[in-house]
């Protein structure tokens, strides 16, 4: 997983990749550098969630758009 100056990039298990525009996610798009890179899965690697500006992402919502 990666977020960059404006996308996000999370990389699955079984080699692909998806790239989502960061504007999608106001939080993170407003969020520090620092802020991006404090992390973590959650539900068994089903979502990502960024405590420090109460983000949760999930996975399946990502392949959905």
């Amino acid at each position: 997983m990666n977020v960059t100056g404006d996308r996000l990039v999370v990389a699955l298990a079984d080699g692909r990749e998806l790239t989502v525009p960061l504007a999608w996610f106001p939080r993170l798009s407003g969020a520090t550098d620092r802020q991006r890179r404090n992390w973590r899965l959650i539900g068994c690697g089903h979502g990502i969630r960024w405590p420090d500006v109460d983000e949760d992402v999930s996975v399946a919502n990502i392949l959905r758009a």
